[in-house]
């Protein structure tokens, strides 16, 4: 961000090289700016420079380049705002979407996804293995975006944890006294466990193909 006098020089170099084709000279600077001495010029030029808005050109009088106008953001400032949009999410293994699987986890792995994809709460990434959600249009290899959670909705994609030892990605069925774990695939049946055999552990949040 600059300064008020950075940008009023900058505008006025603008101005001046747009009417007259070359950069003013240092004099002239001070004077638009109501400055007192070159050194003030020196330092707001310098300033301008190392933020990437002019270049100054070596052994040449009125040696000033234009590579931005005032308003215009930074490559850094870019790039920071690029970063702001991306969220590393831990991934945290593979999990089954067929025949469940021993639970997995690996905190040192992330998964790097666009902020816009998640909303509010903690979120973590899985790897997709087997083929029971793939009228869901989740198939094997997809890698599913997962809200941490630990209740649900009757209906909900979630990850339920069987037995505190078996992951698996299945819809949520809530009937009364037992939980349902329905998949999407008409070659396997829906599993139904007592209420306190299953825990959610998380609901979908989005999905991730690659081709």
């Amino acid at each position: 961000m600059l300064t008020r006098k950075q940008s009023e020089l900058l505008d006025y170099l603008t101005t001046h090289l747009a009417t007259h084709d070359v950069p003013p000279s240092f004099d002239e600077m001070r004077n638009a700016l109501g400055l007192a001495s070159k050194s003030g010029i020196h330092r707001l030029v310098s300033g301008l420079e190392e933020r990437g808005y002019i270049r100054r050109l070596p052994n040449r009088a009125r040696a000033i380049e234009i590579l931005r106008p005032a308003g215009e953001p930074s490559a850094m400032a870019n790039a920071v705002a690029a970063a702001a949009d991306i969220i590393a999410l831990p991934f945290l293994g593979r999990i089954a979407a067929g025949t469940p699987i021993e639970a997995l986890s690996d905190p040192t792995r992330q998964l790097e996804v666009p902020a816009s994809m998640i909303g509010n709460g903690e979120h973590f990434a899985l790897e997709i293995v087997g083929d029971s959600m793939i009228d869901a249009g989740i198939l094997e290899g997809d890698t599913v975006v997962i809200e941490r959670a630990n209740t649900a909705s009757h209906g909900e994609i979630i990850v339920a944890l069987i037995n505190k030892q078996e992951a698996t990605l299945k819809t949520l069925l809530k009937e009364p006294g037992r939980i349902g774990l329905e998949a999407a695939n008409p070659q396997y049946e829906t599993r139904y466990f007592s209420t306190d055999a299953v825990e959610v552990q998380g609901k979908l949040a989005g999905l991730i193909r690659n081709y």
